[in-house]
């Protein structure tokens, strides 16, 4: 119950438009509550001979109630369903939102597929409650106490045969309750794995198909399509419950307010008239019985999901967003920098120096620890040891530190959108003019103007429409249209031929002078006219120096040079 009540809290800004709802929803209840006494009066007259109005007026009132009715439905639902759905936009607004602000740590432990079953069937199951399941509630309770205390007017007698079954109605009612609540969390927890199964497959295409493991993908996804089968199955069973048993009692009621209630027309201790008023009353009375379980049913559903997306949201970013904001030029030095991830060392020990006006780059075997500086640099990850400008990098605002870098990252990233708005993407409004630059530094303009629709060419899921080459090329567009302080390379060119890169990196060396550039390159044609060389292995900086000098102590540079050359070589032949 607490937790229906804290799910309740998120209509509380709408309280007004809620309210308005719910007093339409009663002014609709209490014309259904007339419109039994309206018959009665007209059944008394049938029976009797007795007209003091005719059959017409009779019929006519209920008419025009039942225009009254369908107008105010409109209402409520316009109020009520209306709010409910405000709230849902909200709600995925401030989810979307909290999953952008969190931080990469976050995300190496929760898989895509559960979060995207959170932003839509659980918030989704919210707005039901919210929604559909608060008017059923106020509904039902309005309608069984004014259908309840009409019946005790007629006879009150009867009326206590009608209520018979309402105790094990309620026993079952809160039974099959907890045993949906549980159920419900168990199928989204299911439908979760089955999403990030769906989308694994769609992403890795690709590898599926290239390794002819497509029956597999099938047996993989038919496992976990299985599951997720059993557990809707099991909820399925106690849900399917709550309708046949709410009948069930519904209609012993019935049957005993039909033999009983006869004996007291023929009796006449109530006359034919009250006889119909009171099954309408039953009738009416009936509806809650059942909207009582279904909205059990949809609050228990609610707050089941309400609690998945409360846990991500309580979630906070491991880098708090608070610090120095600005002033910065953009000098970067690590001072005995040492990192883990999980207790496993990445990086040991490691002084460097990023300087204004310096082309600096750093080399090493996979692994050596190249890209976990980068994002230490960006402050993914808390670290001790990083200054920018003299001052600690955990004393700097995180939006500062990206702010003042442009990157493009090892893997490269496009978004569906068209190549002009993937270039301009880290600037607001982008000027055409300056966007055709980048693109030209990048050495990509002739090529997008090839494209049927140039600049405005819109892109697959991740650039799929483009080669691996262009895509890292549109990247490096897209970093030098930001004109940051500090450039990083991660990687940048190593899906471009060897002309190409010589091309890139001739067009941007007086672009490169102007600020602080990190060049990480498994090339050695990348990295060899760069200011200072710094060579790692194994998350340590083992060699240090130009690239003459690297070369003359025949250490792992000079070992990584004679390996590219003679790869060069044989590629040549």
């Amino acid at each position: 119950m607490r937790d229906i009540f804290r799910l309740l809290r998120l209509v509380k800004p709408l309280w007004k438009r809620i309210l308005a709802g719910i007093v339409v929803l009663i002014i609709v209840d209490w014309i259904q509550i007339i419109i039994p006494r309206i018959l009665k009066a007209a059944v008394d007259s049938l029976a009797s001979g007795v007209f003091t109005k005719s059959l017409i007026y009779y019929a006519g009132l209920i008419l025009f109630l039942a225009v009254i009715i369908a107008f105010f439905r409109f209402w409520w639902r316009f109020f009520v369903i209306g709010a409910s759905r405000i709230v849902e936009r909200n709600l995925r607004e401030d989810f979307y939102r909290h999953l952008i602000e969190m931080d990469p740590p976050f995300f190496m432990k929760r898989k895509i597929g559960d979060l995207m079953a959170h932003a839509t069937n659980d918030i989704d199951a919210i707005r039901m409650a919210l929604g559909i399941g608060m008017i059923a509630s106020v509904d039902a309770v309005f309608l069984s106490i004014a259908s309840l205390t009409m019946m005790v007017k007629i006879r009150w007698q009867l009326t206590l045969y009608a209520l018979i079954p309402t105790p094990p109605l309620t026993f079952i009612t809160y039974y099959l309750g907890k045993k949906v609540h549980h159920h419900f969390e168990k199928q989204q927890e299911g439908f979760s794995l089955l999403t990030e199964k769906v989308r694994e497959f769609i992403t890795g295409i690709r590898i599926i198909k290239g390794y002819n493991q497509e029956k597999g993908a099938v047996n993989s996804f038919q496992k976990t399509n299985i599951e997720y089968y059993s557990r809707v199955i099991k909820l399925m069973k106690f849900m399917s419950l709550f309708d046949p048993s709410l009948w069930l009692f519904a209609s012993m009621s019935m049957g005993m307010v039909l033999w009983f209630g006869s004996y007291d027309a023929i009796a006449g201790r109530i006359t034919l008239g009250d006889f119909v008023a009171f099954f309408n009353y039953l009738d009416l009375m009936i509806w809650p019985m059942i909207a009582f379980g279904w909205v059990v049913n949809i609050f228990q559903r609610g707050s089941a999901s309400f609690k998945r997306v409360e846990r991500i949201m309580k979630e906070k970013p491991v880098i708090p967003k608070e610090g120095r904001k600005g002033g910065l030029k953009g000098n970067i030095v690590l001072k005995n920098l040492t990192f883990s991830y999980n207790g496993s060392p990445a990086l040991k020990d490691i002084n460097m120096e990023f300087l204004q006006g310096r082309q600096t780059a750093i080399v090493g075997l996979t692994g050596s620890g190249k890209s976990t500086l980068v994002n230490l640099i960006l402050r993914f990850y808390p670290s001790k040891g990083i200054y920018i400008d003299g001052i600690p990098l955990e004393e700097i605002h995180p939006d500062a530190v990206r702010n003042l870098i442009g990157i493009v990252p090892q893997e490269t990233f496009l978004f569906s959108e068209t190549i002009r708005e993937n270039i301009g993407f880290g600037i607001e409004e982008p000027d055409m003019e300056k966007i055709e630059w980048a693109a030209r530094m990048a050495k990509i303009h002739d090529e997008i103007m090839e494209l049927p629709d140039g600049y405005d060419t819109l892109l697959g899921e991740k650039g799929v429409n483009l080669s691996g080459g262009q895509r890292q090329r549109i990247a490096i567009a897209r970093a030098i249209l930001k004109n940051p302080p500090v450039l990083i390379l991660d990687d940048a060119l190593s899906s471009v031929d060897s002309h190409t890169e010589k091309a890139i990196l001739e067009n941007l060396k007086d672009y490169f002078r102007e600020r602080n550039t990190i060049i990480i390159s498994h090339r050695i044609s990348a990295i060899k006219e760069s200011d200072w060389i710094y060579v790692m292995d194994n998350g340590k900086i083992v060699e240090q120096g130009k690239h003459e000098d690297l070369l003359r102590k025949e250490g792992l540079y000079y070992l990584l040079y004679q390996r590219q050359k003679l790869e060069e070589a044989l590629g040549g032949e």
